[in-house]
């Protein structure tokens, strides 16, 4: 599992330029990143490589957080993996939250039961 960081920035040029300045002084790697516009606001998820020393760098320039653990998922490059991965966290009643991909090819991953969804990715052999 990997822990996963939601702040909310200012809609306007620049915000998301100050965030992850703030994140390259801490030392810190994104290893996945989602934004998103909302009214007057974007919302940011990213998985870092460092979760200490992430929230050391926003508190250096008063970004609010969340945070809460995803899973890190290397999918096999062949069309039916996510279906085969989504297919089999549904049959089991499990809701998939969010998903989106890491620059290194793998999924983030967030459902309602982590803990299951994790055991049917490594019973697909996804890990």
């Amino acid at each position: 599992m990997a822990t996963e960081f939601t702040v909310q920035i200012q809609d306007r040029p620049g915000e998301l330029a100050r965030l992850t300045d703030a994140l390259r002084q801490g030392g810190v790697h994104i290893l996945a990143l989602h934004a998103t516009p909302c009214p007057d606001q974007g919302i940011v998820q990213f998985v870092t490589n460092n979760p200490d020393a992430t929230v050391e760098a926003l508190k250096t320039v008063n970004i609010a957080y969340n945070v809460r653990e995803v899973l890190l998922l290397r999918l096999k490059d062949e069309p039916e993996e996510l279906v085969r991965l989504a297919t089999a966290i549904a049959e089991q009643g499990i809701n998939i939250n969010a998903l989106y991909v890491t620059n290194q090819g793998q999924v983030v991953l967030d459902t309602d039961n982590l803990s299951s969804a994790q055991r049917i990715a490594m019973s697909l052999g996804v890990t």
